[in-house]
């Protein structure tokens, strides 16, 4: 049934059809071929029962506290201010590309909404400045996949909804290998631009005073993630409630710099309507595909296959890193998530492990998804505000931060207390 179900997962998605759509034609097909049992006539209260949850309303709530900021103009002004304080470093603005995109995973909880953001804002300093066009939009889409591990997270509230985890943990368990990853992308391009000082551009420094008048235009996203954190860890608003409070906090901060507008309203509730939709629709269609599978004994079937296979704990966790790796270069970010979760997390905390833990390095692998080819997300993104070039060379741009990526697997799995020791201490 594995083989069925990936074969088909893949050639319907080759057919350019709707990643949700597929999700449901393949729960049908399930249901047709290998349940005992009509399942489809459970379906309407399966979407209910999934759509119906007070948790996945953040969702919405984050994707439009994004929309609003991009669409105020504090991206902008954001993305100046940090060139002023990075741009001495070797490679220049290319830091300031991965700056602004950390900044921005902390409101926006989206990956693509946070690539979007800072290619739209830095793509047009590219080709003035004379920077390197692999480097410098390799960096863009990198940094963006810092917006589902950086709190908060639209892809670890979803994680933790599937898995029944705290969502603040989790939250509190991506912080530091998300600073950690923001920190290696930078080191990494660095090393980069000291052996080719071509690659980086021109390095610039600012006056001192430019400088310190430069840390107001970071206020408002510096304020906006204290309060929403700060609201979750404190006990005051659930992961839901924090996300309303930031959209209100966002509209103030906008209406002060003179960003609000009707159009600019309109755009955001539109944009936040067409994210939603799209995220809802991949939700409850895996959970009517993983319900069917479930139904089919697929988690027995994969549960027998590792078994036979005589592995230790730590050789099991190499092979769900396989897995995840050979899976994101076919599949969806959300998708591959809501996909595996239900069958591989059962898994792996029968052999011991810590969910939280685990969340913290599915999402790494779920980041690196996001910019190889030929599914992710991010390099369409950045390839699209560029407006000319090569795909390729947004592709040869991300290999540095691949590696980078796995050099964080890697240290997870030796080190699992990078992803827990922030949950443990604030339990």
């Amino acid at each position: 049934m594995i083989t069925y179900v990936t074969v088909g997962l893949l050639g319907l998605l080759t057919l350019s059809i709707p990643v949700g759509i597929v999700l449901f034609l393949l729960g049908f097909g399930v249901d047709a071929f290998f349940s005992p049992f009509p399942l489809v006539k459970g379906l309407g209260n399966l979407v209910w029962s999934t759509s119906n949850n007070a948790t996945l309303i953040a969702i919405p709530f984050f994707v439009m506290l994004g929309e609003i900021l991009v669409r105020s103009g504090i991206a902008t002004r954001t993305y100046a201010a940090l060139d002023r304080w990075v741009s001495w470093l070797p490679g220049g603005l290319v830091h300031a590309n991965i700056a602004t995109a950390t900044m921005f995973s902390a409101t926006s909880g989206s990956s693509v909404a946070t690539a979007a953001t800072v290619a739209t804002v830095a793509m047009p300093q590219a080709e003035k400045l004379g920077y390197d066009p692999k480097l410098f939009s390799g960096a863009i889409a990198a940094g963006g996949t810092l917006g589902i591990m950086i709190p908060p997270s639209i892809n670890l509230i979803v994680y933790g909804f599937l898995t029944q985890t705290s969502i603040p943990r989790l939250f509190l368990a991506g912080l530091v290998p998300g600073l950690a990853l923001a920190l290696g992308f930078m080191l990494i391009t660095m090393l980069l631009c000291v052996l080719r000082p071509s690659l980086g551009g021109e390095r610039r420094v600012f006056p001192l005073a430019e400088m310190l008048r430069a840390l107001v235009q970071l206020i408002p996203i510096i304020l906006l993630f204290t309060v929403i954190i700060g609201t979750i860890y404190k006990g005051w608003a659930t992961p839901t409630e924090a996300a309303a409070v930031g959209v209100a906090g966002a509209i103030v901060i906008a209406a002060l710099f003179g960003g609000v507008s009707l159009r600019m309203v309109a755009e955001s509730i539109l944009g936040t309507v067409k994210i939603t939709s799209m995220i809802m629709l991949v939700v409850i269609g895996a959970s009517f595909l993983n319900f069917t599978l479930a139904s089919a004994g697929l988690g027995q079937e994969l549960q027998s296959f590792l078994d036979g296979l005589g592995l230790s704990p730590l050789g099991t966790i190499f092979v769900v890193v396989l897995i995840y790796i050979v899976l994101g270069f076919f599949i969806e970010t959300l998708s591959l998530m809501v996909v595996t979760i239900p069958i591989i997390v059962p898994l792996v905390v029968a052999q011991g492990f810590d969910p939280i833990w685990f969340g913290i390095l599915m999402i790494v692998l779920i980041e690196m998804a996001l910019i190889t080819p030929p599914v992710g997300l991010n390099l369409y993104v950045v390839q699209g505000a560029r407006k000319s070039g090569r795909m390729s060379e947004v592709m040869l741009g991300t290999i540095p931060y691949v590696i980078a990526m796995l050099v964080m697997v890697a240290a997870l799995i030796a080190f699992p207390q990078i992803a827990l020791m922030l949950p443990d201490a604030l339990q």
